[in-house]
């Protein structure tokens, strides 16, 4: 048999969309280590829409349904997935030998595959699989998450105990500090997953070497005399244990310097030494003068921090007291490898994105240039990071996260204007494409993030909405280039040279506009016109430091919590039960710092062995109360008043406070009492707020999701995702249903169940909260169900009524509603009440009829200004007939007559009448400037030019906006009528003055000449 042909349910295509056959000669052919990419044995290929990559990669039903055909390593291993398995306590490791067999050529390993392989290892070993967190972390010192070990931080300073001796887990990463890398090498991406293991202080150097090792070559089945190692260059210990204990030849570890090899977490903080594993895809290039930076030869997949030490503020190390294990394996850096193809782009993570993209630009992506497939990767790449950050809330704005969903949305958008996609690739020429490629993305998503599927209505919509508003920016870049070209060849013809549009121009098009340079230059040379590129680097570069800057470094820092974390123990709560409690002081804090005892009228901050005060979190704010110590029976020798508790340390409770009487000592004894009135005002706006998220939901549509809140005392505030305002009929539906909600009388239901149940069951997160693997759910049968830790009614009957106060816009796509409830509801109510009444009895009509009495009073207001406004004009109007005798002609082949006065303080409006009596007064040519001081630090300019003054090149926009400078302002318009302001009136004499000296030096030039008698 010549070849074997796929299943006709099955397409059969290359990249390139020809037939495929795949030869069983390809199966008894033999490899050579040194080939890069190895040719496949044998293909069968389920529902996936290309077949190989460039005539390199290979998938397979093991690959995409690693349960369906479980590859050796299963059979071998025998049960895995045990999330904590038994972990002997010294790791042992196949001796290296040069002729181990390459394992990874047998069944090329899909991306999923590779994943749970890494996780299902070292569960094996004794790590708890820990979700991937969040791409939008609780760390305020980082915009996004950026690294796996970033939500152990706080495990890493000591500030929260461990809850596991070590853990295993895939992270979502997102980094941009390199876009403009994207596309242009084998690995950079923005959006990316870490593969990680770590150690909170149980094992060390050893056994992660040892570990990391077995994982690479009995695991995943790498040749050995591929691996090269990196460990930095005084660390003596993990270099022995490379080369004595695991067997690597010393002519294959290289030492490095702190630059590459000695990871810091900032100025001060942990640090330590980190080794590095790299593939070597061209061993027969030997060891001579090798460089593992050498991205042609060497991709480095599998780091190990070794975190060690604590550098001080004067750069000295000292060991900590926890050693700590740090790692990171590059997922798409591995399936590069196991896949066998020339990128991170081509593997099954990434390349059915680009198929898509491809699809819609109706190209070849095995057939394209190199440009196109650059442009094909940036979309490929850029999509899964826009997915990502908009299933965890990050929605595009010009601020912070937003903006680098925006930036990233932009330059997809762009890239494909560069490719030709015109259309959702069904027929709709004028539709968005980001959302058609986005379904490819949420189609892959299923073993990454459970979440997104379930909220990819969110996603295609805000994808659409932002894609569209930005096409109208990008036709407005357009109509700027046309501009700036047409300014640079004026400025060209002026000055006799060649015409050039600047790299400042060139980037705020690129940056502000979303225009591609390379349009730009495309555009600029049809125009003969060429771009300066060594500016639009510059500018670029700038961009690039400032971004990797503020966005690349993770902040850490050892100080004295870490101490208190060991002495103090979590907070115990018993506030859902009773709202007083016997407690012990366990810390007493001023300004931050442990003291022994304080007395009256000092803050202090109160750490308790028990509480019952409810501690900020969840959008509710902290319990208000008193902490009480008494001698006998009932005699208070001191009184603490708290106003706010906050969580620290993990979950140690801070009660923030004043000494009201007497004084406080460390050890004693106190009763905590929690304000009842204002504890039930809280819990009514908790459980409204649960309410309100439920009746927006049934209302405005499921996809909604709650994007911050606030429950306060005296109202909450809830924020939604939404693309446009509510309507007043929407508004008045979602109170009904809240109050009809409320009336039913249903009692809540609260439990504590493992958090896959609860997800299970239904349960809504709460937005920026962190889950353990048991958790709370709050239920109000038939209406909502939550996890939150928050204080509720027992019976929606207790809420009383809700009233929703407002509702707004804070960014793009998030909107906001304030609403208050209960007593707070009776208060908002009273107060309307009362004001109404006021305004009856001020306007002297019935309530009923304010409305059409405050409508009859504000037009009789505009009628009377409009009476002022006309009067100041008239009055303005007589002013300048006075002052048109002030006039004088400079030019003696051409007269040109000019005034320039000041009109003191005559308002901007009138000003303008002025000016323009004058100008038609006087007959043409003529130049006319007037300035005043309207109100207190204000001024006010006119500049009005006739048509033959314009005609002489003179503008009159760009004279007034360089006189206004001098004003402390600017401004601008029409070439023959112009107006501008300042703060700066006491400059207004001088500037008329340079404004007339300027007029008459640039007139005279103009009218060859000069006269300046009178009129």
């Amino acid at each position: 048999m010549g070849g074997l042909l796929l299943p006709h349910s099955l397409p059969a295509t290359t990249h390139g969309g020809k037939s495929l056959i795949i030869s069983f000669a390809a199966a008894s052919s033999s490899t050579t280590t040194t080939d890069f990419f190895p040719k496949p044995t044998f293909l069968v290929q389920p529902n996936y829409g290309s077949a190989i990559s460039t005539g390199f990669i290979m998938r397979t039903t093991a690959q995409f349904f690693p349960s369906v055909l479980p590859c050796r390593h299963f059979l071998l291993r025998g049960a895995r997935g045990v999330q904590f398995g038994a972990r002997s306590t010294s790791a042992s490791v196949q001796p290296v030998t040069e002729e181990v067999e390459d394992k990874s050529k047998d069944v090329p390993m899909s991306g999923d595959s590779i994943r749970q392989r890494f996780l299902d290892f070292y569960a094996s070993r004794g790590h708890k699989v820990l979700p991937s967190a969040s791409l939008v972390p609780e760390d305020p010192t980082v915009l996004l998450t950026i690294a796996g070990m970033l939500q152990f931080k706080p495990i890493f300073l000591g500030k929260v105990p461990r809850q596991v001796p070590c853990a295993a887990t895939s992270q979502k990463c997102i980094r941009t500090n390199d876009v403009e890398n994207v596309g242009r090498t084998a690995r950079h991406h923005t959006f990316f997953e870490m593969l990680g293991n770590f150690s909170f202080g149980d094992y060390f150097k050893k056994e992660a070497i040892q570990w990391a090792w077995e994982l690479s070559t009995i695991e995943f089945g790498l040749p050995t005399n591929r691996l090269w190692i990196s460990v930095y260059e005084d660390d003596d210990e993990a270099f022995e244990i490379w080369n004595k204990e695991v067997g690597v030849p010393v002519e294959r570890i290289k030492r490095m310097g702190a630059e590459d090899n000695f990871w810091t977490s900032g100025v001060t903080g942990p640090c330590g030494p980190c080794s590095e594993i790299y593939y070597d895809f061209h061993p027969e290039r030997g060891y001579l003068d090798v460089d593992l930076g050498d991205d042609t030869r060497f991709i480095e997949f599998y780091n190990l921090v070794f975190m060690q030490y604590n550098k001080k503020d004067d750069g000295s190390l000292e060991p900590l007291k926890q050693k700590n294990i740090d790692t990171g394996l590059g997922l798409e850096r591995m399936a590069r490898i196991l896949q066998k193809v020339p990128n991170n782009y081509e593997t099954d993570l990434i390349f059915p994105i680009i198929e898509k993209a491809a699809e819609l630009a109706n190209v070849s992506y095995a057939l394209s240039d190199d440009r196109t497939k650059l442009n094909l990767k940036i979309i490929g790449d850029h999509l899964r990071a826009i997915v990502y950050l908009i299933s965890d809330g990050v929605f595009p704005s010009n601020i912070g996260r937003g903006y680098v969903v925006r930036r990233l949305i932009r330059r997809a958008v762009r890239t494909g204007r560069l490719l030709g996609i015109k259309g959702d690739g069904r027929g709709n020429l004028e539709e968005a494409f980001l959302p058609s490629i986005a379904e490819k993305v949420i189609e892959l998503s299923t073993h990454i993030d459970l979440d997104v599927k379930a909220r990819a209505p969110r996603i295609l919509e805000e994808l659409k909405r932002e894609e569209l508003r930005f096409v109208q920016t990008l036709e407005r870049g357009e109509k700027l280039l046309e501009e700036m070209l047409a300014g640079a060849l004026s400025s060209a013809c002026e000055n006799g040279s060649v015409p050039c549009l600047s790299g400042k121009d060139a980037f705020l098009l690129y940056d502000t506009y979303g225009f591609p340079v390379e349009i730009t230059t495309e555009v600029a040379e049809e125009r003969g016109v060429s771009v300066d590129m060594k500016g639009f680097d510059i500018e670029m570069e700038n961009q690039r430091r400032q971004s990797q800057a503020a966005h690349n470094v993770v902040k850490l820092s050892v100080d004295n919590s870490a101490e208190l974390a060991e002495k103090i123990p979590d907070t115990e709560f018993v506030g859902y039960d009773t709202l007083s409690a016997r407690a012990v002081v366990e810390s007493l804090l001023v300004n931050g710092k442990p003291v022994i005892k304080v007395s009256e009228g000092s803050d202090v901050e109160v750490l308790l062995d028990r509480t019952p005060f409810y501690a900020e979190s969840g959008g509710q704010i902290g319990d208000h109360g008193f902490l009480y110590v008494t001698q006998g029976t009932d005699q208070q020798t001191a009184v603490v008043e708290i106003k706010d508790v906050k969580k620290s340390l993990g979950n140690v409770f801070v009660h923030k406070g004043t000494i009201r009487e007497g004084s406080l000592e460390v050890g004693r004894e106190v009763e905590a009492m929690v304000d009842p009135k204002l504890r039930h005002r809280a819990k009514v706006h908790h459980t409204a707020t649960h309410l309100l998220q439920a009746a927006l939901k049934q209302v405005i549509g499921q996809e909604t999701s709650q994007a911050g809140s606030l429950v306060a005392f005296d109202r909450l505030r809830f924020d939604f995702n939404f693309h446009r305002p509510l309507l007043d009929m929407e508004l008045e539906e979602i109170e009904g249903l809240i109050n009809k909600w409320i009336g039913g009388g249903t009692i809540l239901q609260t439990k504590v169940m493992p958090l896959t149940d609860a997800k299970r069951a239904g349960a809504i997160a709460m937005f920026g909260e962190k889950y353990g693997e048991e958790v709370r759910v709050v239920e109000v049968p038939g209406v909502s169900m939550e996890l939150c830790s928050g204080t509720h009614v027992h019976n929606t009957s207790e809420i009383r009524a809700f009233k929703i106060i407002s509702e707004q816009g804070i960014a793009s796509g998030i909107r906001r509603i304030e609403a208050v409830a209960g007593e707070a509801f009776i208060e908002y109510i009273n107060a309307r009440d009362s004001h109404m009444k006021h305004l009856c009895s001020t306007l002297k009509v019935k309530a009923e009829d304010v409305t059409a009495r405050v409508e009859s009073l504000l037009e009789e207001l505009r009628a009377a200004r409009n009476e002022v406004a006309n009067l100041r004009a008239k009055a303005a109007v007589y002013k300048a007939s006075t002052m048109s005798s002030k006039a004088f002609t400079v030019g003696t082949s051409k007269k040109i007559r000019v005034l320039v006065e000041d009109m003191d303080d005559m308002d901007a409006d009138s000003l303008k009448s002025a000016a323009e009596y004058l100008v038609d007064a006087f007959q043409d040519p003529a130049a006319v400037i007037l300035g005043s001081r309207p109100d207190e630090g204000k001024v006010s300019l006119i500049a009005a030019f006739t048509p033959e003054v314009v005609n002489l090149g003179i503008q009159a926009g760009k004279f007034i906006g360089s006189i206004a400078k001098l004003c402390g302002g600017g401004g601008g318009g029409r070439p023959n009528f112009a107006q501008a302001g300042g703060r700066k009136p006491e400059n207004l004499s001088s500037a008329l003055e340079k404004a007339q000296s300027d007029l008459i030096s640039i007139l005279s030039e103009k009218a060859s000449g000069i006269s300046t008698s009178g009129n």
